[in-house]
């Protein structure tokens, strides 16, 4: 099992592995239904759900409040030489929430995978 499990909502289940298999180094693992797919890159396993009424981990809540994507709770992923990869990913077309910020830690960006879901790029500081 990976070392670490999350789960994005997301409205459309296979632009979602393509998203992140083709820009991110993702790997699918298992993509059994139409709603559901489980992917992996590293120590890290993103399960992806999309809404559905009737079973798994899209399913509304009890008060039925409908689960959507989107938010401020993110992956984070490391990479060597950020520019780099955000010029890569501006090229393909892909949008991002803000321009590089600069920490204690290092520098980091927010892109948005196609259903608003965040994911932040960081580069550590040297």
């Amino acid at each position: 099992m990976a070392t670490v499990q999350v789960r994005y909502i997301v409205n459309d289940v296979d632009a979602a592995i393509a998203f992140y298999c083709q820009h991110l180094g993702f790997k699918q693992v298992m993509h059994p239904a139409p709603v559901f797919a489980m992917l992996t890159r590293g120590d890290l396993r993103l399960v992806l759900s999309a809404p559905n009424p009737s079973a798994g981990g899209g399913q509304p809540m009890p008060d039925g409040k409908q689960q959507e994507p989107g938010g401020w709770n993110r992956i984070v992923l490391q990479v060597t030489d950020l520019p780099a990869r955000i010029e890569l990913l501006r090229k393909a077309g892909l949008h991002f929430r803000n321009e590089i910020e600069t920490g204690p830690g290092g520098r980091q960006i927010q892109l948005e995978d196609p259903d608003g879901n965040p994911i932040e790029l960081f580069q550590p500081a040297n």
